[in-house]
């Protein structure tokens, strides 16, 4: 009945099965505590350099000025037209973006000639080239360029438009 080379199922498993399921729970242990380390590592190390960021980003902030802006005297024009076609007028005020209110002294003196500039070519404009946001794009991007090369080494940052009106 018993096989004396086999011993009892009962005593196998109540001696080797303790060992066995002993060393699989420190195993187990063991990767777990491993995994908490790491992952509150990897969580601090993500959180701290967060934080950092934010204080780089809040410095850079403060060091960033607005912009200055300054007006253009109001410029009213007849647009070019065809000989017989109704005269048509372009009313328009405008604003210059400047990065820094240094260059506001620079520009002042220059104003008359960046007045002139902006008529000139103001008058050669037709009313179908001011249709939709495509004309205004050109004109706005044309302007600005007229205006940096008057003012030149001085830069402006954009051309802004307060009012456009084509009657």
């Amino acid at each position: 009945m018993a096989d004396p080379d086999k011993p009892e199922d009962g005593a196998e498993a109540g001696e080797g099965g303790a060992p066995k399921s002993k060393k699989k729970l420190i195993i187990i242990a063991a990767a777990a505590a491993l995994v908490l380390i790491g992952g509150g590592g990897g969580a601090w190390f993500f959180m701290s350099k967060g934080h950092d960021a934010e204080k780089e980003h809040a410095e850079a902030a403060e060091k960033v000025k607005p912009p200055t802006f300054v007006e253009v005297p109001e410029i009213m024009v007849n647009l070019a037209g065809s000989p017989g076609e109704r005269v048509q007028y372009l009313k328009a005020k405008i604003v210059l973006e400047l990065k820094d209110e240094k260059l506001v002294e620079q520009i002042k003196p220059t104003m008359p000639r960046i007045t002139d500039l902006f008529q000139t070519y103001l008058r050669e404009l037709r009313s179908g080239d001011l249709n939709g946001s495509v004309g205004m794009f050109r004109m706005k991007e044309e302007l600005t360029r007229r205006v940096n090369v008057a003012i030149a080494p001085a830069q402006v940052t954009a051309v802004l438009f307060k009012e456009v009106l084509v009657q």
